[in-house]
């Protein structure tokens, strides 16, 4: 069953603004000043722009396959089920946590709050309440989860540029100096320690298949909440360093609400801790709803246990995935979190650095049906320099991030080995960029065929008597070269049985229509095309010589042709048919299509996912 695609751009800004907006702005800053100094202003800037790198990555692969689980469905398919299982598993087991971080904050405020009242509850059982409350909401309803999302995230930023419009007269230079008394150093591992922050993006490609017009919103979403939380981090902690002592600043735990004392008062503190309260919700219902995806797709390639792709028949939600992350973010309320804030940064970076290889895979293994709608700018050299950078930042995170980090992907290789390896038999990129560079055969045709599925889905796609036309068409592929009349006598040979004529007949009919006027439209492709009498049904053969078909002078190495013969009564089919294969072959990237398609059904995928006006699809049924 498939989830529903209710989310728009709206509700895809909210998640990826929402689940970046928590710990990372209320919490992080004093503990990044403890490392850098009023340095670390530029260690938010800088953690940005790198994640700005994984965004351009990351939504290129979200519009290219919208699947539930996101960047485990991309790693899966490009680089393979083991790689794949650790990916997914480390980045639901990242992004629980975060929800975990932000419900034992959320806790602690109520805890302070309602403390009188709640005299024998542990913070930690008003945050598996809290766990609870978020899972539910989770199962019940996408759209209601995304609806409670955009309301706390706009709320959010409210209070954000309160702070900002507020604070930023107050700021005191002096409290600048000096800027990275600890160094350059200080600045790159603070900016891997505060990348956590930016983790909320992978949140919005783990929905990508909720998303209604993922081509346009995934990416403008993704680039608008990067940009505004950016800013909105870069001038917050501008802003608060500027009007915290040194001493007040380092290791606060409520930096926020301190500066907003500062300048506003009591009651500036008291709002901002709404803000935090408020963001602390954002992050764990986001969390939440972007986790459980992960095991969907897991569940979806066999590598985890089956139930957890299962759809609910009344909401529509995956309530066995939503009910285990809920259960995991409970228990990890009990668990000691501070080593785990800098392993889930590495994991984080270490995520954006497989988008960077997956673009990479997906593109240089020329897959037939990889067709983003969104392609990243200065390829390759945006995904080098990301690669890069992410392992830099990795480098710089120090001995104790390695380890955690190391033991995580172990557990993940783990379940693989003694659960996925079995099971696993998806194809992915990689053997593809394999099977072009040693010519050896590795691929099968499984994955083209499910980005064709994906692709379908993707753009609502109703299979029309065209599509019907091309998935029955016989299909040539021509080694050597050859004049017209000898490729027509191929044709005919290979048409005439379903047209009903015989072949030396078929192939002089085809002689004759040239005769009367070059049906070469391009000086590489001809579609020749017969009305005769009859009330039978119209049929195609597609062909590729590449070494080329000598039409006319003027086209003298036709290397795509396309023979259309039908009888008058499917006269008009037959000048759709003509409309839609003009339409194709005039995309920009036939020819590199053309000439890269690996065997007949990549051909056939040509004209089946080509551009073309559809109207509707009534009129050729």
């Amino acid at each position: 069953m498939k989830l529903k695609r209710t989310l728009g751009l709206l509700e895809v800004f909210c998640i990826a603004s929402g689940a970046m907006i928590s710990s990372g702005i209320f919490v992080l800053p004093g503990l990044a000043y403890a490392q850098a100094g009023p340095a670390m202003v530029v260690s938010y800037l800088l953690a940005g722009l790198l994640a700005s790198v994984g965004l351009f990555n990351v939504a290129e692969l979200a519009t290219a396959m919208p699947r539930a689980g996101g960047v485990y469905f991309f790693v899966t398919r490009a680089l393979g089920p083991a790689v794949g299982t650790i990916g997914g598993l480390l980045t639901w087991f990242a992004l629980s946590l975060k929800s975990s971080f932000a419900l034992v904050g959320l806790g602690a405020f109520a805890r302070l709050i309602l403390g009188a009242h709640l005299p024998n509850l542990s913070m930690q059982w008003i945050a598996v309440a809290l766990a609870a409350v978020f899972t539910v909401l989770n199962i019940v309803g996408t759209r209601g989860a995304a609806r409670v999302q955009v309301v706390l995230v706009l709320g959010l930023f409210s209070l954000m540029g309160i702070y900002i419009v507020a604070g930023l007269p107050a700021v005191r230079p002096e409290n600048f100096d000096p800027v990275a008394p600890r160094g350059l150093p200080a600045v790159l591992f603070t900016t891997g320690f505060v990348f956590v922050a930016y983790g909320g993006l992978l949140k919005v490609s783990s929905v990508s298949e909720e998303v209604a017009n993922p081509g346009r919103d995934i990416p403008l979403g993704m680039l608008l909440a990067l940009l505004v939380v950016t800013a909105c981090y870069t001038l917050m902690v501008l802003v608060t360093t500027g009007v915290l002592p040194a001493g007040a600043l380092d290791g606060s735990l409520t930096p926020i609400s301190d500066g907003a004392g500062v300048f506003l008062g009591s009651w500036g503190a008291r709002v901002m801790g709404g803000a935090a309260v408020l963001a602390f919700i954002s992050t764990a219902n986001a969390g939440i709803l972007a986790a459980s995806r992960f095991l969907v797709a897991l569940s979806r390639d066999d590598l985890v246990p089956p139930g957890l792709k299962r759809i609910h028949g009344r909401f529509q939600t995956p309530h066995v995935a939503v009910a285990a992350t809920g259960l995991l973010v409970a228990a990890a309320l009990f668990v000691e979190l501070n080593v785990l804030v800098g392993a889930a940064s590495a994991v984080l970076i270490l995520t954006y650095a497989l988008s960077c290889l997956c673009v990479i895979i997906c593109r240089e293994g020329r897959l037939q049906n990889y067709r983003p709608q969104f392609r990243a700018p200065f390829y390759p050299w945006l995904q080098v320099l990301g690669l890069g950078g992410f392992l830099l930042l990795i480098l710089a995170m120090g001995l104790e991030a390695y380890l955690v980090s190391f033991g995580l992907v172990l557990l993940g290789f783990i379940a693989y080995w003694f659960y996925g390896r079995a099971r696993a038999t998806r194809e992915y990129a990689l053997l593809h960029l394999l099977d072009r560079l040693t010519s050896r055969q590795l691929v099968t045709g499984t994955l083209e065929s499910e980005l064709k599925t994906i692709i379908r889905e993707r753009d609502t796609i109703v299979p029309d008597h065209f599509d019907q036309l091309v998935e029955h068409a016989p299909v040539l592929d021509l080694a050597e070269p050859m004049p017209r009349d000898l490729f027509f006598e191929r044709a005919a040979d290979a048409l005439a049985d379903r047209v009903g004529l015989p072949p030396a007949k078929l192939r002089r009919l085809l002689v004759a229509r040239e005769q009367g006027g070059s049906t070469a439209l391009t000086p590489e492709f001809a579609i020749p095309h017969l009305v005769f009498e009859g009330d039978g049904p119209m049929h195609m053969l597609i062909a590729r010589c590449l070494p080329g078909v000598h039409f006319s002078d003027a086209a003298p190495a036709v290397r795509a042709v396309v023979v259309l013969a039908g009888t008058k009564a499917e006269r008009n089919r037959h000048l759709r048919s003509l409309a839609a294969i003009a339409q194709i072959v005039q995309s920009p990237d036939f020819n590199f299509r053309w000439t890269a398609a690996r065997d007949e059904q990549s051909l056939r995928d040509i004209f089946l996912l080509g551009e073309r006006r559809r109207d509707g699809d009534q009129r050729f049924l």
